[in-house]
């Protein structure tokens, strides 16, 4: 099992006040929003270069350094300067850029991993064809693109109340929007449930670029 590596709260920068860095610490919802997380990296293979499309405030490189020699990052808000100076005091350097996923400033045959954690949710519908056949092009050939997004109950519905926000407001597709789109695109592999007391919470897509 893949146990997230984080470093101590205090050195993480939110990208903005909706950042959910702080909710990696609670005690016991903490232990939902890393167990994601950890399920995303678990079926990341390792290779040359992984590219992680938002990025945020940088959770995951920690554990992307000891399985890849390179790693990138593309997000729409996230101070790249600030998240990369801070992995380079640690050792880890990462090549990070602002960019959107439907239009990447990478080459074609890039990358050996494409991930995504919580982030195709808050594309619209129509977007996320477009979107995946912009993550194939990057792909090396036979390469892995990595996906989680939340699944969408009335539980989550009432959970994003609690923590203040409007669900609607944040998440446009829904779970078998994203997987439809992405099984017109590429080449499935698995879906992976993240369960919990409450149910089927989570889902972790694992597809390929084929050779």
């Amino acid at each position: 099992m893949t146990t997230l590596k984080l470093l101590p709260r205090e050195e993480y920068r939110g990208v903005n006040n909706n950042d959910p860095i702080r909710f990696y610490y609670w005690p016991v919802f903490g232990r939902l929003y890393r167990r994601r997380v950890e399920l995303c990296l678990g079926e990341c293979r390792g290779g040359e270069r992984v590219l992680e499309v938002g990025f945020g405030s940088g959770l995951t490189f920690v554990n992307l350094h000891e399985a890849y020699r390179e790693i990138h990052g593309l997000d729409l808000t996230a101070d790249c300067g600030q998240v990369a100076g801070l992995f380079q005091r640690h050792g880890i350097a990462t090549r990070l850029t602002n960019g959107n996923v439907l239009r990447m400033p990478y080459p074609d045959n890039h990358f050996d991993t494409v991930l995504l954690i919580s982030i195709l949710e808050h594309l619209r519908p129509e977007e996320l064809e477009p979107a995946f056949r912009e993550i194939r092009r990057v792909l090396k050939p036979g390469g892995q693109v990595v996906y989680g997004v939340p699944v969408e109950r009335p539980l989550m519905v009432f959970l994003f109340r609690v923590l203040g926000y409007k669900i609607r407001d944040l998440h446009f597709s829904t779970e078998q929007d994203v997987a439809a789109a992405a099984d017109r695109v590429l080449t499935a592999v698995r879906c992976a449930p993240m369960r919990s007391v409450f149910g089927q919470v989570y889902e972790v897509g694992h597809l390929v670029k084929p050779g």
